[in-house]
């Protein structure tokens, strides 16, 4: 019999298969939509990237290759890029970082000569997103002048963070962190681990640290069904070195994401709040339900498989 956790994986994986076209940034329902189309498809290449690294791929994901092969290939997919500005050199440099093996590179050459330079240093930026570009831009092979890891880390949020006290918790809604700096936890650990392929390179007491931090930001999404949250916290533990599903914390999010997942596989949203009522229209419900769902399947892909040698 399959664990929670496979079950998971299965239902939200299926899901993903069955809304491909959403995912399609030319297609007409997602032409239609109003979701990030660029944005959903980087982050399909990146469940398709961290899934073909594993020892046994899912199968499901074999459409989700294609169509992110063919999108890597054609040049009106990086255009999209600058729909949003602001983040335009970041998409340009994750979609390089991202690109499937065995294509034809010359987009994703061209689309790196066109970054700004600037951003690809550290001018500017905090510890978080010196992390990031520094993650993608080695992944990508592309020049930079990021300092190394080992000098980021003291200053990024998974140590230089101290969950609230309770006055201030209390003006959170309980949070040990606000939203942003519990996301910027999350894909720190995310980014100094390569979802999972690495150890994460912190010290022992910022190992102690950061696993507490994590700890209490697992029960307080358990408690708020906060679930994209749960799912990346879920992940978060696994880079850190334990096993989430033996620590309480860890099994109580993953029994609640399986109470949120709906028949289909769906997780309807980023959190009970937000979640998208079950009559919406189909993209509007793709829009709500997109993100939680992939890193769903993410997490429960990584967990669930054997930890690198």
């Amino acid at each position: 019999m399959s664990s929670p956790l496979e079950r998971l994986c299965a239902g939200a994986l299926g899901w993903l298969r069955g809304n491909l076209d959403h995912f399609d940034p030319f297609s007409a329902s997602a032409r239609s939509a109003t979701h990030g189309k660029a944005k959903a498809a980087l982050e399909l290449a990146l469940l398709c990237h961290c899934a073909a690294r594993l020892a046994d791929p899912p199968e499901a994901l074999g459409e989700a290759g294609s169509l992110v092969r063919g999108l890597w290939q054609d040049p009106d997919f990086p255009r999209l890029f600058a729909d949003v500005p602001k983040h335009a050199s970041a998409y340009g440099l994750i979609y390089a970082a991202l690109a499937p093996a065995a294509i034809d590179t010359a987009q994703v050459r061209a689309t790196l000569a066109g970054l700004d330079p600037g951003f690809l240093t550290p001018l500017g930026k905090s510890p978080y997103q010196r992390i990031e570009i520094r993650h993608y831009a080695d992944k990508a092979g592309v020049r930079h002048t990021v300092e190394p890891y080992a000098e980021l880390l003291p200053h990024s949020p998974l140590v230089a963070f101290r969950a609230a006290g309770p006055q201030e918790a209390a003006a959170q809604d309980g949070a040990p962190l606000t939203g942003p700096q519990a996301y910027a936890v999350t894909h720190t650990a995310f980014y100094l681990g390569d979802f999972g392929r690495t150890a994460p390179g912190l010290g022992e007491d910022a190992l102690a640290h950061a696993g507490d931090l994590v700890d209490r930001l697992l029960r307080h999404c358990v408690r708020r069904e906060q679930w994209d949250l749960a799912a990346e916290l879920v992940l978060t533990r696994f880079i850190l070195g334990s096993e989430p599903l033996d620590t309480p914390s860890g099994a109580a999010a993953v029994e609640c994401l399986v109470r949120a997942q709906r028949p289909d596989g769906a997780i309807p949203g980023r959190s009970a709040a937000l979640a998208a009522h079950p009559s919406a229209p189909g993209g509007e419900f793709f829009r709500k339900a997109y993100h939680t769902t992939l890193v769903t399947a993410l997490m429960a892909l990584i967990v669930s498989s054997p930890r690198p040698s």
